[in-house]
């Protein structure tokens, strides 16, 4: 099936649309632009720059994907943004492009972005990634899967989320989140372990003890982040998958972990 384009649209030339993409009526394509087969752009949507789509995506009306960075440092050349499949941009998402020449803004698959979602230069967004409405990454953050962004939330640029945690409402991210843990407030504390998303995501009985028995070694022990991992590792924690995702996260973190709270 050929794509279907809206007579008010604009589509320029050199864009690529796949089989069965649709765009909406008075929507923007760019001519650098390559969306994957079977993605609707809905009516009045932007996605222009040079920015790649996955298939199957779905971009609401407003939403505007791969504009030029708001980075000031931007020197032109053709940065860009990479997007997997299965992903949906609702109303008034902002996407952007990354900052240097050669360099690309990164979003995986099957994420959702609520209205008003944003997204800055040289972000990387990994899998099943939900940022609720008006949700705001800077530039350079990086997202684990399955992370959960509350309403209002902000993440401080160079910041990183890991594996399976969550972000309270209104809450300021200024460091590093480890993964599978809640982090809440303004700035934001780490309050508990993500218990009912690792159960919702299958994790069993067991795994999930392991994970609170590393939360509590790094959270509610009084050790520093060099004494609780070598607290972890002597109770054999690193031998896991599951909780060797902490030691993993720590190798790569600058910014140091977000301090804990009750």
């Amino acid at each position: 099936m050929t794509a279907s384009i809206h007579p008010s649209a604009v589509v320029e030339d050199g864009a690529v649309l796949g089989e069965g993409v649709s765009v909406g009526a008075f929507a923007y394509i760019g001519g650098q632009v390559e969306l994957g087969g079977g993605t609707r752009v809905w009516h009045h949507a932007v996605v222009e720059g040079r920015t790649s789509v996955g298939r199957d995506c779905e971009i609401f009306p407003y939403a505007c994907i791969g504009l030029k960075t708001q980075d000031l440092k931007y020197r032109g050349g053709s940065p860009g943004l990479r997007i997997g499949d299965r992903n949906v941009f609702r109303e008034f998402c902002t996407i952007h492009a990354a900052t240097d020449d050669g360099d690309f803004t990164e979003i995986g698959s099957d994420n959702h972005f609520l209205a008003y979602a944003h997204v800055a230069h040289d972000c990387r967004v990994g899998n099943h990634v939900i940022l609720s409405n008006n949700a705001t990454l800077a530039g350079h953050v990086e997202v684990g899967d399955h992370v959960v962004f509350g309403g209002l939330s902000g993440a401080h640029q160079f910041c990183r989320i890991g594996l399976r945690a969550m972000i309270g409402g209104c809450s300021k991210i200024i460091q590093d989140v480890p993964p599978y843990l809640i982090a809440d407030g303004n700035p934001a504390l780490i309050r508990s372990f993500n218990k009912v998303g690792l159960e919702r995501g299958g994790y069993g009985p067991e795994q999930v003890d392991r994970i609170k028995e590393a939360y509590r070694l790094l959270y509610r022990r009084g050790f520093n982040r060099t004494q609780a991992l070598e607290a972890m590792r002597e109770a054999g924690l690193d031998g896991h998958p599951e909780t060797a995702a902490f030691f993993q996260f720590a190798a790569k973190s600058d910014r140091g972990f977000m301090p804990g709270g009750r």
